[in-house]
């Protein structure tokens, strides 16, 4: 019994010392076997420097200075000669046409025949008179300001003639009062016969200054024409008195001032007109009195007969009038065909100009190369018409350069400046290319944050070809620099990773910790950064992992 017992207490002894054992060994390389379970991160501390910033992109090869061949007139293609890609001489045949004449010429002519058929049938229509149809047939059209003359005199004309149509009317009413009225008087007319004499006096002295002023304002108005007429003929490009310049100055001149001095004349007629009309009543009236007291004034008979008389003048002057009234209607309608026809004969002789230029322009029954060069585009086909204006065909002329682009950050695009030169990405390839940064301008599909950097390319390229290039080379000293692989970029922007190490009774830990930082600049090997940073050789950045690393990881040094 006591022997069992022995041994039952050396088996539990000897199984304690095996599992403090186990225990204690586990313990010990604990930390060696997180270690090996952890991602394995390289790096380096961050350095300040130098840094010669380049940007890089990629574009495609464009024609810098295409020729768009085309033609003016509507053609029907009958064969294409050409293919893109092709390499022309000047003088080469492209196209080649079928042998008709353009729809612009055809419809020009049409256009042309049917505006002398309407010409021509107005003229016959027997409505326009022979006066309105020698000055168009002769270009003897009259100025704007002819034609108001010739309306205001006829309107002078009417208003002359309503005058004394008003005035005869006058006059009968009071012969008709008069016959009704008459009575027979032998009493002293002297003071009657003194006032007749002087209303008639006055009567013909203002009839004297009228006659005069009408002669004033009709060689005003004959100045005016010589001067419209030599003006014309000068414009015209027809001889006038020599073309002294000093005639020709003096028509202008009589030209500008003479309408003020007509219209001025014509107010001064009118009123004297109105003057001699009222004076005419006062003698009318003195006559009566005259007659009245003089007991001259004869029988009633006697002036029912000068009532007659007088009714048959009315009659003639409203007869005067009506016909002042018709010429100036129809000097209207002579002025409106005149002006009507003079437009049609315009027309015409613009048509007709049409022609000829379409004519002399039209080519011939091929299309050739304008210049030399390459055939980029063909846009047309055999059986197809051409639309004037509208290009049938690209080429890049001969000796012509070719244009690439790309967009960068507007930060990136500060750095740059128009001129600067370019570096193509395996160089070696390329014999004679030159690449040049020719504008640097808002892109169009995110103007507020990029430029759109255009190259001019030279050298042996061609249209579609792809470039890879980077330009820049503008050196700045930097607080900051890390290698190019220790900058990360998620949703949230750009970022490092910075190992911090924290002791702890196993050993010391490390744990990868996000930092948020702007990129200033960047080369082939390293970038500029900024950030919340002591900088210089105080901060570990991991540049390399063996596994994914994210933010609060814990990792294992490489040398460690």
């Amino acid at each position: 019994m006591n022997e069992n017992g022995t041994k039952r207490r050396d088996w539990v002894k000897n199984a304690a010392i095996v599992f403090l054992s186990v225990l204690l060994v586990l313990t010990f390389f604990s930390n060696t076997i997180l270690n090996y379970s952890l991602p394995e991160v390289a790096g380096q501390y961050i350095q300040s420097g130098t840094i010669t910033s380049k940007i890089r992109g990629s574009g495609t090869i464009e024609s810098g200075d295409l020729y768009n061949i085309q033609i003016n007139e509507t053609r029907t293609v009958e064969s294409v000669m050409v293919r893109a890609g092709d390499e022309v001489t000047k003088g080469d045949i492209l196209f080649l046409l079928a042998d008709k004449e353009s729809t612009e010429l055809t419809t020009a002519e049409d256009q042309l025949d049917a505006a002398i058929l309407e010409f021509e049938m107005k003229i016959l229509s027997g409505d326009i008179s022979n006066a309105v149809i020698n000055n168009v047939q002769r270009n003897n059209i009259s100025s704007v300001s002819q034609y108001q003359s010739r309306i205001l005199a006829a309107e002078a004309t009417i208003e002359s003639w309503q005058k004394k149509v008003d005035e005869i009317t006058t006059k009968i009413s009071e012969l008709e009062a008069t016959i009704n009225k008459l009575g027979y008087s032998t009493t002293d007319a002297s003071e009657e016969a003194k006032k007749l004499y002087n209303a008639q006096s006055a009567y013909d002295r203002k009839n004297t200054e009228l006659t005069t002023a009408k002669s004033y304002l009709s060689s005003l108005q004959s100045d005016l024409a010589k001067a419209q007429e030599t003006i014309k003929y000068y414009e015209n490009g027809l001889t006038v008195s020599g073309n002294d310049p000093a005639d020709i100055q003096y028509a202008y001149s009589q030209r500008d001032k003479l309408p003020a001095m007509i219209t001025e004349a014509q107010a001064t007629v009118t009123n004297l007109q109105t003057e001699l009309y009222n004076l005419n009543v006062e003698v009318e009236k003195a006559k009566a009195a005259h007659e009245s007291k003089s007991g001259n004034t004869g029988s009633i008979n006697s002036l029912k007969i000068e009532l007659e008389n007088w009714k048959l003048e009315l009659h003639a002057k409203e007869g005067s009038l009506k016909e002042a009234q018709e010429a100036k209607t129809q000097l209207l309608t002579d002025i409106a065909q005149e002006l009507s026809l003079d437009a049609q004969s315009d027309t015409i002789e613009k048509l007709r100009e049409t022609v000829a230029e379409l004519r002399a322009k039209a080519i011939g029954a091929a299309i050739e190369a304008p210049v030399s060069g390459i055939i980029t585009s063909v846009l047309i086909t055999a059986g197809a018409d051409t639309v004037a204006g509208t290009p049938i065909a690209t080429m890049q002329p001969e000796g012509k350069g070719y244009t690439m682009s790309f967009s960068v950050t507007n930060k990136q695009a500060q750095s740059l400046s128009v001129g600067a030169k370019a570096d193509l990405v395996n160089a070696w390839y390329y014999n004679d290319v030159e690449v040049t940064l020719a504008s640097i301008k808002p892109d169009t599909t995110d103007p507020g944050q990029k430029k759109l950097l255009t190259f001019h390319v030279t050298g042996s390229v061609t249209t579609g070809q792809s470039l890879s290039i980077s330009v820049g080379d503008k050196s700045a000293t930097y607080d900051m620099i890390v290698p190019n692989s220790a900058v990360r970029e998620d949703n949230n922007g750009k970022f490092i990773l910075v190992v911090e190490s924290k002791e702890s009774p196993l050993g010391t830990r490390y744990t990868a910790t996000r930092v948020d930082v702007e990129e200033l600049a960047r080369d082939d090997t390293q970038a500029a950064i900024s950030g919340a940073l002591y900088g210089y050789g105080n901060e570990f950045v991991i540049t390399t992992s063996t596994k994914l690393v994210e933010a609060g990881q814990q990792v294992r040094l490489a040398n460690k």
